[in-house]
Order: C-alpha cells, then structure tokens, then sequence
C-alpha cells in the first residue's frame, strides 16, 4: 500500500484517509536505525578503520546489508546493487517494524525476474553516512555518544571506498556486474574508475558523471531547510522527545526533493487543481491536494530517516566529479572499459537525459568503440511521465535492459 512503500517507487496519488491516520502520533527526533534496534534481515560487517579523502580517519564503520539468492562455488555469480539517496539495503522485501518500507526494487529483483535470484548472488549495502545500519551520524561513537554534527564530511569516492572494504569482508573480488540508479549511478561509475578489475559489467541509471551547479543549488536548499529548523540544534538532537526533532526542517527539504525527482505533467496531470477536500483553498483554509500529497510524504519520511544523515548524504552528492584529478570528465570516462548499460529518463528534472549523454558519448573511447561497449549500442531513454522516480517505478522499461545486461 502506498502508506508502507517510500513514495519513491508508486506513481503519485491523492492522500486517503487511511494514509493520513498511519502518520498519527509524533515523529521521533530521527527515524535512523539504531544500536541495538532488531537487524531484521540485515546483516553487517565486521568493523574496520577507512582514511576519507580529507585525510581524516573514521574509526570502526560498520556497513548494513541484505543479500538474495546463492554464491557460486567460484564466486563469480555476484551483482552488487547500489541505492539512491534516500534508499537502503532493503531492495526486497516486505515493510516491517525492523524495515520502514517495502523493497525499493521488488520487482526487479527476485526468481525469474531481471535480477534472477535464481542465477545471481545478490547484494545491496545501506552507504556510508546512511542510517539505515551503516556508520552514519546517528551511529554510536567509541564514548557511546551518536556522532552528530561531529560525523565527518564525505564524499562519493569516500562511500566506494567503504563499499569496497565491505567487498573484501564478504569474499567478493570481482563482481559479474554493479548496477545502480541516482546517487548509486555515481558509486557505480567510482566503482569502474577505481577498481575496474572487480567491476564485470555497469548499470548507470538516471545519474550523472559530475553534479551541476544547479543541482548543487536545489541540494543546497534543501540542506538549509533542515539547518534552520530550531531543533536541529546544530545537528545534535537524539536526546529530543518525539515531536520535538528537527522533522519540520526535514519534512520541508524532502518536499522540495520531490518536486524534481517527479514531473510536471505528472503532478498536473493526475491533480490538477483537485482541492484535498469540500473545504475550498481558495481563501477558505483548505488545501490543494498536490498540497497535501507533499505534506504526507514528507512527514512520513521524518519517521525512516535521519536529519543528520540527510545533510550528509547530500553533501556527498555535491562532491561528485568523477574527473576530480583525473584530467577532467571525459578523460576520467574514456577509460573505462566494463561494458556498459546507460538509462536516462526523458522527463527527469533532477539528472536530465544530457548527463547521461555525457556519460554515453566518453564512456569507454580509450578503447576503441564505444558502441560495443554500450548494452545496445547506445544510450536508452525511457520515455516516462514520473520524472527522476521513472527508474524505480517504470520496472516493465527498465528491467528488460538490466537483464540484458547482466545475461549478454
């Protein structure tokens, strides 16, 4: 039901009684996972020590993560799947008390499915800076104290690196292919850079090879929505009773997300100018329902993430470049050599089909024709009213080509 899924992975839809009664009561100061809260089907790594790019050392992370289907006897049937923002390692399965909502890819993942757990080993880790399992700011410090505003900047390349460690604790030296969308899209194509010898095959959906500015602006707004709440308290509000955390700021920063992951024709075309309910918004105090369909989603997204986390993440996604010291993005891009799979969204206003074509066009030139290297021999543009989202919603377009990935 809509209520239990992320808002990501269904089509927009009008506000219903029932949903508004699920986010009675409210909100905790984070929605994190917490030490000691019940694993549920995550299963974590081993602590190790990882130096970030600032040169700083981040002491004994911890990475969350679910797997789905069998590893081969010579370990050469495993597919990593990398999430978005606001995802985690739960890419199947069902909502629960220990799981906020449904998976994000169930039905792509799965027997008989484009991810054929029947064939492959599959494997999704919650990132670094999360807060669904893995070390982010609502973590545990070494004094038993969460992080908070003391959890230290990361970048894109930080998470590989920590996804690759990750890697070397499960037995995976090379994966038969890495496939993700959004901010997976760019640890995929860091994956690829930085250790192309375990990187078999690449699944970039609806990402971009570098982040613009203005994508850094709509990130920076948001990052000020959640800071100028009050009881964000500088990033350190864990002690907070319910109610009294930072979900306003939140709240407000994932409506303003929203507005690019989905399109314009898909908001006007299934509200209109609908009122929520026979109480006119036309200076009577009732609202719109896009209104109320933004309100919803952003206040059920305060009970599943964490402020700090959010802050964190974001940032990540700024520090994307992957021709950052590597001679620009193009140079980065032609040396890539794992055959590739490239998805855009034609009505995606946050990463539009122009990143993608970047990503297309350079991807692999060092080493002869890009076009034997494209799954297709070519750039695939989905033709979707949902916007960013597409990637999670359209499974009939965008599994048929994943599977073609992995099984050609």
């Amino acid at each position: 039901m809509e209520f239990q899924s992320s808002g990501d992975t269904t089509p927009s839809t009008f506000v219903t009684d029932e949903m508004s009664r699920s986010l009675i009561g409210r909100p905790p100061a984070t929605g994190a996972w917490r030490d000691g809260d019940p694993a549920g089907n995550r299963q974590f790594t081993l602590p190790f020590d990882l130096k970030l790019e600032s040169g700083k050392d981040l002491k004994n992370v911890r990475i969350a993560y679910e797997t789905w289907g069998q590893l081969n006897d010579d370990r050469s049937n495993a597919v990593l799947v990398l999430h978005a923002l606001t995802g985690d390692s739960h890419a199947v399965g069902e909502p629960s008390k220990w799981h906020p909502t449904a998976g994000w890819w169930e039905d792509l993942i799965g027997p008989g499915k484009a991810i054929d757990t029947d064939k492959w080993y599959v494997v999704a880790p919650n990132i670094l800076g999360g807060c669904q399992g893995s070390t982010g700011p609502a973590t545990l410090d070494n004094r038993g104290r969460e992080y908070g505003s003391r959890f230290p900047f990361l970048t894109i390349r930080d998470q590989v690196a920590a996804q690759q460690r990750f890697a070397e604790q499960i037995n995976i030296a090379a994966w038969h292919a890495i496939v993700g969308g959004s901010m997976g899209g760019m640890h995929v194509l860091e994956w690829a850079i930085t250790k192309p010898e375990a990187t078999g095959r690449l699944g970039v959906i609806a990402a971009p090879a570098i982040s613009s500015a203005d994508q850094i602006a709509l990130n920076s707004v948001q990052i000020e929505a959640v800071k100028t709440d009050p009881a964000f308290n500088n990033g350190n509000y864990y002690d907070a009773k319910p109610g009294h955390g930072p979900h306003r700021g939140l709240a407000l920063a994932r409506r303003m997300a929203l507005l690019n992951y989905r399109s314009s024709t898909e908001l006007n075309d299934r509200f209109e100018r609908t009122w929520q309910s026979n109480i006119s918004p036309i200076g009577d105090g009732g609202r719109f329902a896009v209104v109320s369909y933004l309100d919803f989603h952003g206040n059920k997204f305060t009970r599943r993430f964490d402020a700090n986390s959010y802050i964190t993440l974001v940032q990540a996604m700024n520090s994307h470049d992957v021709g950052r010291d590597r001679g620009g993005v193009e140079k980065a891009l032609a040396g890539i050599s794992a055959k590739t799979l490239v998805i855009g969204i034609d009505s995606d206003r946050l990463f539009p089909v122009s990143d993608q074509r970047v990503i297309a066009e350079h991807i692999g030139s060092a080493h002869g024709s890009r076009e034997q290297q494209l799954v297709g021999g070519e750039l695939h543009v989905l033709n979707s009213p949902y916007g960013h989202d597409g990637f999670l919603i359209e499974d009939a377009l965008v599994g048929p080509l994943v599977r073609q990935l992995l099984e050609d």
